[in-house]
């Protein structure tokens, strides 16, 4: 077990006003995560504390995540999307996602009913890195773009320069974000926003 990663189960996330308190979403699933933590470690993966949560590495390279929710708590699968999934288990984070893969839990006793199933998932996702294997993301052309957003590539060559001189994975960050609002007005304010960044050549979050 690392001690960096220790105050995570101990002080809670650090990441909310809720501080360590029973409010807090760590400390409302303390003893599950302390259980998924357990079994990750007895598969040999190396952990680590990243983006305030526990990160478990096969050769420094991120594999599993587990972490608290509101409504549950998780562990996640870096390339989930690449396993097997034979007990139909595994759950995309988000509509959108590629990659990763959770798995969700309430209960201690979920945990440990379907530890011998974790620990087997676990254990490939480590083949999978042995493999070297990589998740084939769609490419930027394959993601559909927003009216709002096309209208505003033809008005400025400019605009759509920089968005082409763009990373694959900042093009296709932004094109989920601008094609998530439903409504047309919430599609365009996002646009407007991200306008700025796109042109100093910023991914969405940067």
């Amino acid at each position: 077990m690392n001690p960096e990663v220790d105050v995570y189960f101990t002080a809670g996330c650090g990441r909310c006003p809720l501080g360590n308190t029973p409010e807090c979403k760590v400390n409302k699933w303390q003893a599950e995560l302390e259980q998924l933590r357990k079994i990750v470690l007895e598969c040999g993966l190396t952990e680590e504390l990243k983006w305030g949560i526990p990160c478990y590495t096969f050769q420094k390279t991120n594999t599993v995540l587990i972490a608290a929710f509101n409504e549950y708590c998780a562990i996640s699968f870096f390339k989930g999307a690449l396993l097997h999934d034979s007990d139909g288990i595994l759950m995309k984070p988000g509509e959108n996602t590629q990659s990763a893969r959770l798995i969700r839990f309430t209960n201690v006793r979920e945990i440990i009913e379907n530890k011998a199933i974790l620990k087997a998932y676990i254990y490939e996702a480590i083949e999978v890195e042995k493999a070297g294997l990589k998740v084939t993301f769609k490419k930027p052309a394959e993601f559909i773009i927003p009216e709002e957003f096309q209208e505003k590539l033809n008005e400025s060559t400019v605009l759509k320069t920089a968005f082409e001189a763009l990373t694959p994975g900042r093009q296709r960050a932004y094109l989920l974000h601008f094609s998530q609002p439903k409504q047309a007005k919430t599609r365009e304010a996002r646009i407007e926003k991200c306008v700025p960044q796109i042109m100093d050549g910023k991914g969405l979050n940067e």
